[in-house]
C-alpha cells in the first residue's frame, strides 16, 4: 500500500446521516483528498466502510483504528473476501490494541497481542501489505515496520513524526493531525482543550507525550504548550505549515481531523477550505 498526499480523518463520516456521508465522500474525493479515515466506534464498521467504498472511485478508505479486541481476524477476512477487487485494493486496515480503560480486564501485553492478531490476519489471507498499525512507542513502531505496510500515529507532533520515520525506515507513515480553523488563540485553545484532555487520560497517549518532553501538569491541565504542539489552529496557511512540518519530518501522508464541538454537523466548509493546504 502506497499512500501520499493529504486525507481526512473523521468520525462524522460514520455518524452523520447516510445520504450526507455519501455526498460528502464524493466531494472529498473531487477536492483531491487521497484517503478517508474513519474510527472504529459506533455501529457496524464494515457496513460503513462499504458505504464509503461505494460512494467513491479512487480514494483510499482506511480504518483509524480498527480495534482488534472488537473484530476477530476471521471476521475481517470474511468481509475482505466479499469485497470486489476494485474495492479491495483501495482499503487500508489500520489496526490498534486500543486502551485498557476501553477494553477492560482482557486488555494486556500490547506487543504480544498485536503480533498474534497480525499472525491471525495473515493466516486467513488478509494481506499485511494493506495493514498498518496504530503505533506510538518504539516497540510498536518496529513491529509495524517488520510486519505491515507501516504506521498510523494518532495525535502526535512533527517531532514524533521524525522519530517514527527513523524507526520505520521506508515503511508507510500516515499521520493524523487535529486542526481547528480559528485564529483566536483563546477560543481555539478552548475548543481543543477538552479534546486533548480526554485523550490525555489514556496512558498510551500520556506516555507518548511524556516521551516528547511534556509534563504531567501539561497533560492534566491541557496547557497551552500542549494544545499548541498537538493541534494545528489558525487559518489555512497556519494549518498548511503544520502539514508541511510533518512532511519535512518524514510523513508520507497526513490526514486532518477537524476538531469541533460534540454533535456538530459534517465540517464541510473546513474540508473545502483546507483542501488546497
Amino acid at each position: 500500500m502506497k499512500l501520499s498526499g493529504r486525507g481526512v480523518w473523521s468520525a462524522e463520516l460514520r455518524s452523520a446521516d447516510a445520504a450526507q456521508i455519501v455526498d460528502a465522500a464524493g466531494e472529498l474525493e473531487r477536492l483531491g483528498y487521497s484517503a478517508l479515515w474513519v474510527p472504529d466506534v459506533g455501529g457496524p464498521l464494515f457496513d460503513d466502510l462499504d458505504r464509503l467504498l461505494q460512494a467513491t472511485n479512487t480514494v483510499t478508505i482506511a480504518t483509524g483504528i480498527l480495534n482488534i479486541w472488537r473484530h476477530e481476524a476471521g471476521d475481517v477476512a470474511r468481509w475482505w473476501n466479499e469485497l470486489a477487487e476494485d474495492h479491495r485494493r483501495r482499503v487500508l486496515l489500520g489496526v490498534g490494541v486500543s486502551h485498557g480503560a476501553v477494553v477492560g480486564e482482557q486488555w494486556g501485553r500490547p506487543i504480544a497481542t498485536m503480533t498474534a492478531y497480525l499472525d491471525g490476519l495473515e493466516s486467513v489471507g488478509v494481506p499485511l501489505e494493506q495493514v498498518c498499525v496504530a503505533a506510538l512507542g518504539p516497540k510498536m513502531l518496529h513491529l509495524a515496520k517488520d510486519r505491515t505496510a507501516g504506521a498510523h500515529p494518532y495525535f502526535v507532533t512533527p517531532e514524533h513524526t521524525a522519530i517514527a520515520r527513523a524507526a520505520l525506515g521506508d515503511g508507510l507513515l500516515a499521520v493524523e493531525q487535529g486542526v481547528i480553523l480559528d485564529s483566536d488563540p483563546a477560543t481555539a485553545r478552548q475548543t481543543g482543550r477538552p479534546f486533548a484532555k480526554g485523550y490525555g487520560s489514556l496512558p498510551n497517549y500520556a506516555n507518548s507525550w511524556k516521551r516528547l518532553g511534556f509534563t504531567d501538569d501539561d497533560i492534566s491541565s491541557g496547557s497551552d504548550h500542549l494544545i499548541d504542539a498537538l493541534i494545528a489552529w489558525g487559518d489555512e496557511a497556519d494549518i498548511g505549515r503544520r502539514i508541511d512540518a510533518h512532511r519535512a519530518a518524514g510523513a508520507d501522508h497526513v490526514c486532518i481531523q477537524v476538531i469541533t464541538a460534540p454533535g456538530s454537523p459534517l465540517p464541510l466548509d473546513a474540508w473545502r477550505r483546507l483542501a488546497p493546504a
